[in-house]
């Protein structure tokens, strides 16, 4: 048997143990979204992630740098459609964030930031499956994403006063950044 079959025969077992475990976890515990995943669970879904990145994806560059500028430009379009599941300073400790499953990722993790600038636009663009991560593309601009990949990137270095001018956007006025913070949810 040469090597390339071993290989690919030992995955296979790797794969199937992997979902006989996943199986009998569900069956146990339930298919509930106030549960911690696995350290199994965490890995399957991170890799799944990376693989169903398309190479040209992962590999595209933000033309735009991340400025205060850019913080600027995205600072009402986050905190409309982002900060309700991120949070304003993107840890992704809200109270809409904290009941999804899986969490949402703390987009200041070194795990975020160590992904490539197209593998956040693909991200951003087309949401992740079996999340409560939506694609963006239909409704925001290339550009858009663009920027607010940027901000993404900016977000470890944001200051207490940035963060502050954050929770000032225009949506305040509404209640929509307040609500962001932990208030009472309505729709």
């Amino acid at each position: 048997m040469s090597v390339r079959v071993r290989t690919g025969i030992a995955i296979l077992i790797v794969i199937l143990a992997s979902l006989v475990y996943l199986g009998v976890s569900l069956a146990r515990r339930g298919y509930s979204a106030r549960d911690k995943p696995s350290r199994i669970e965490e890995f399957l879904a991170r890799n799944a992630r990376r693989i169903a990145t398309p190479r040209e994806a992962r590999q595209l560059r933000n033309p735009y740098t991340p400025t205060t500028a850019t913080v600027e430009s995205v600072r009402e379009h986050w905190a409309e459609h982002c900060a309700l599941c991120h949070g304003i300073d993107g840890s992704g400790n809200t109270p809409i964030g904290q009941s999804l499953y899986p969490k949402p990722t703390d987009l200041k993790s070194p795990t975020v930031q160590g992904l490539s600038d197209g593998e956040i636009f693909y991200i951003i663009s087309n949401g992740v499956r079996f999340t409560g991560m939506p694609s963006w593309s239909g409704t925001d601009s290339a550009e858009e994403i663009w920027q607010l990949v940027s901000f993404i990137r900016k977000l470890p270095t944001l200051s207490p006063t940035d963060l502050e001018l954050l929770k000032r956007s225009p949506n305040e006025q509404s209640g929509s950044a307040q609500k962001m913070e932990g208030s009472a949810h309505t729709h």
